[in-house]
This record gives structure tokens, sequence and C-alpha cells, in this order.
């Protein structure tokens, strides 16, 4: 059987919490998830890692990233990837952020 194409009207894509400072709502197929995050300022998302690849783009404010490689600013229209297994945080500052993450394989916990 064919998968269905699915439809999600603005109005299905209630923001839920996500941790302390942050809602989300998220969209998934089997083998990717695309999620929708609001950060209030002087969040954190505390160090991490996860198998899924991760791509983020900041919409509006900016999201700061930790990695071994040292810690990254985005802006709007910026775009960081996170391999599997990379060791990550992300915070806010003084303003807040508005981003799109692209997840493959899907993080059950942000699936819709």
């Amino acid at each position: 059987m064919t998968a269905k194409i699915k439809y999600y009207p603005k109005s299905e894509l209630e923001l839920k919490p996500a941790g302390v400072g942050s809602k989300m709502w998220g969209v998934a197929l089997e083998q990717t998830l695309l999620t929708y995050f609001e950060v209030e300022s002087n969040s954190k998302f505390e160090t991490h890692s996860h198998e899924s690849e991760q791509i983020t783009m900041v919409l509006a404010g900016e999201l700061f990233f930790e990695t071994e490689q040292g810690t990254v600013c985005l802006g709007p229209g910026e775009v960081l990837a996170i391999p599997s297994n990379a060791v990550h945080a992300a915070f806010t500052k003084d303003k807040p952020a508005k981003a799109i993450d692209a997840w493959s394989p899907v993080m059950e916990k942000y699936k819709g």
C-alpha cells in the first residue's frame, strides 16, 4: 500500500511544551521529522547527543550552539548541520528564537 500524503493546516500544528522555556510541534514520516521550536530568551537545551542527524535553520532571533568546535550564533536564515552522535548544547541569550529542524531518523520524543 502506498503511503498517503497528509496536509497539516496551521490549526493542527499546536505548540506543546518541549522543555524549560520552549514550545514546539513536529510532523513525521517514517524516516524524516520536521520540528518547529519557539525558544524563550535565556533558555538552554543542556549538552547532549542523539543518533538522529539534525539540520537547524533559525527563522527569527538568535540561537547559539556549543559544540566541540566552539560556540556559534545562528541568526535568521542561517543553518547548522549536526551529524549523528555529535555532542552539542543549544541556548538563547537576550533574544528569543524561532527555528525549524529536520531530523533523520525520526526523534520519537519530538514526533507529533
